[in-house]
């Protein structure tokens, strides 16, 4: 029903210059909104178009797998390619020496919550001030212990009692369904027990506090799956890029990129991106005169050309400080 609503090439011309709109289509538009906040209207509902494997703006044809290409190839010359620090293990292993590699699941998750609005630096100070106070993935203890106990052991990363609040709710949640402080079943590669990333997605957004984002994060660095997460670098960028729609917001963003963006590329352009947008001057404020090589890119029209930009010079210059940044 929603692609069947945003479809048609009038009305995509006229979301992206509405001045030029018609009442008629003022009117279609608004109603395609309504249609839209109706369908997002719980979070359930939300999660469920972000991993449904289809856009939600199925007209909308950018990021070509030959754009993502691209800047992929362009954004690796000015930090660096990345590649996955783990991949999904191979079926034919076994599966005792799997599950002996597997990063723990609820740590990866509590990890990500804390890195929410915060640095690396000072994510990294609350996980270790939390392991120091509790034990390392004593979840139990965590749950039990007082809430003004937990806010004092993380309070480094910033947002304490928003945070403390969401890590001891999940827990709680965690122990009620599965009777165990284990989400281990999510990282289950034997035949009969692998799940796909849209279910591993289902379960981990049924979690308070737990949105699309950061589930795709665990997806992405703990399980090494195949997953496209967008914060605010990625969606800031994406939207100089062309990337996605001027309506689109970040859980849409996400829904759309995920479908766009080939597989092969999605751990290292995430990487890049966030890279990009915490080093380069030119893409952050207006008027700067600090160059940006993306800007610069779709000036140029290097778009096919096989020509590569120039360097910008603040983002070789700052690169080795933020590696460091992202080490500590």
């Amino acid at each position: 029903m929603l692609s069947t609503r945003l479809r048609g090439n009038r009305l995509a011309i006229s979301q992206a210059c509405p001045r030029f709109e018609s009442s008629a289509t003022k009117r279609r538009r608004s109603y395609g909104q309504k249609v839209l906040l109706q369908v997002l209207k719980t979070k359930k509902q939300k999660t469920t178009l972000t991993s449904a494997g289809e856009s939600p703006f199925p007209d909308f044809s950018h990021p070509t797998p030959a754009e993502a290409r691209e800047v992929f190839d362009l954004l690796s010359k000015a930090h660096g390619a990345h590649d996955p620090v783990r991949k999904v293990p191979e079926m034919a292993r076994s599966s005792e020496e799997i599950r002996s590699e597997a990063p723990n699941v609820i740590e990866a998750l509590v990890s990500t919550i804390l890195s929410q609005s915060t640095s690396g630096a000072n994510s990294s100070r609350a996980k270790k001030s939390l392991d120091d106070t509790f034990g390392r993935n004593d979840f139990a203890a965590i749950e039990s212990a007082s809430y003004e106990s937990l806010v004092d052991a993380i309070r480094s990363g910033g947002l304490a009692n928003k945070k403390a609040k969401v890590i001891q709710g999940i827990l709680r949640s965690i122990k009620a369904r599965h009777g165990d402080y284990s989400l281990q079943h999510l990282a289950a590669v034997e035949e009969g027990k692998w799940l796909t990333n849209d279910e591993i997605m289902e379960e981990l957004v049924s979690y308070d506090g737990v949105g699309p984002k950061t589930a795709s994060c665990v997806l992405l660095f703990c399980l090494g799956r195949d997953s496209f997460a967008v914060d605010t670098h990625v969606f800031r960028l994406s939207q100089v890029l062309g990337w996605i729609p001027a309506r689109a917001d970040r859980i849409l963003a996400q829904a759309h990129l995920d479908t766009r963006i080939p597989d092969e590329l999605k751990y290292g352009l995430h990487i890049l991106l966030i890279r990009h947008g915490r080093i380069c001057k030119g893409c952050k404020k207006i008027g700067s005169g600090e160059r940006c090589i993306l800007k610069t890119y779709l000036k140029d029209g290097n778009k096919g050309s096989g020509r590569p930009c120039v360097h910008d010079v603040a983002i070789v210059k700052d690169r080795d400080s933020v590696l460091q940044s992202e080490k500590t």
